[in-house]
């Protein structure tokens, strides 16, 4: 069984799509820290004119060492209306403007506390659109009990390890460095590293912005085309 790790991120890129399509399981981990200014509250999407801005859900105030279970959304601010206006610059260029925010509507008729459940949520229902059957699931909610990790790179061992029936761990080619191969094929586990190439497709703008929110993506192409695009990697 071919299974993929990672914290669970709002609407990301066509890369942690291409992980989820291509491995048999998908664990959002949870029980490690949270780390401002990532990937995990926003994300990024056309501006309006030239470049990018950020789409972002906001959090209530919480300790530095506060793990992403415990991120609680601040649902006082109107943040869904405000992502929903920060996108109807798209419906003048995108074919698929409609579809896109019929998605968004259906994610955010539902409320949510936790920010892990509305990341679930989301990537559960971009992969339906986009037909990716692959499960997906929240570490913390598996029930299963992991060797405390020595390493940092020792918590997807862990967890492969605990699963049993684990052959391949895939990892974006960011770990390269970080991931001690060794200690994988001990275990018996081959690690391999998607590497997605991000074909340029037509924004309706003189410059090509990469590596943007999966809405972008959507925005602009069938969902055909965006299987294609995630099919369009390298491993390592």
């Amino acid at each position: 069984m071919k299974i993929a790790i990672m914290q669970p991120y709002f609407f990301p890129y066509l890369g942690y799509f291409s992980l989820i399509k291509n491995t048999d399981k998908f664990i959002l981990l949870d029980t490690v820290q949270f780390i401002r200014h990532g990937w995990i509250e926003r994300n990024r999407i056309l501006k309006p004119g030239e470049g990018w801005q950020y789409i972002s859900v906001p959090l209530q105030k919480h300790h530095r060492d506060t793990l992403i279970i415990d991120i609680r959304i601040r649902n006082e601010e109107k943040w869904k209306e405000k992502i929903i206006a920060q996108l109807q610059h798209y419906k003048k260029k995108a074919s698929y403007f409609s579809q896109v925010i019929g998605l968004l509507n259906r994610i955010f008729a539902v409320e949510y506390e936790r920010i892990v459940d509305l990341n679930k949520f989301s990537l559960k229902v971009v992969c339906e659109y986009l037909g990716i059957n692959t499960p997906i699931e929240i570490f913390s909610e598996m029930g299963i009990q992991i060797e405390p990790p020595k390493g940092p790179d020792e918590w997807a061992l862990n967890i492969c390890k605990a699963i049993g029936d684990v052959d391949e761990y895939w990892n974006p080619p960011g770990g390269i460095n970080f991931f001690d191969r060794l200690k994988y094929d001990k275990a018996g586990i081959k690690i391999k590293f998607l590497s997605i190439n991000l074909t340029p497709y037509d924004q309706r703008r003189p410059t090509f912005e990469p590596g943007l929110s999966i809405i972008d993506v959507m925005m602009f192409n069938s969902k055909d085309e965006v299987n294609k695009m995630l099919m369009n990697y390298d491993l390592i």
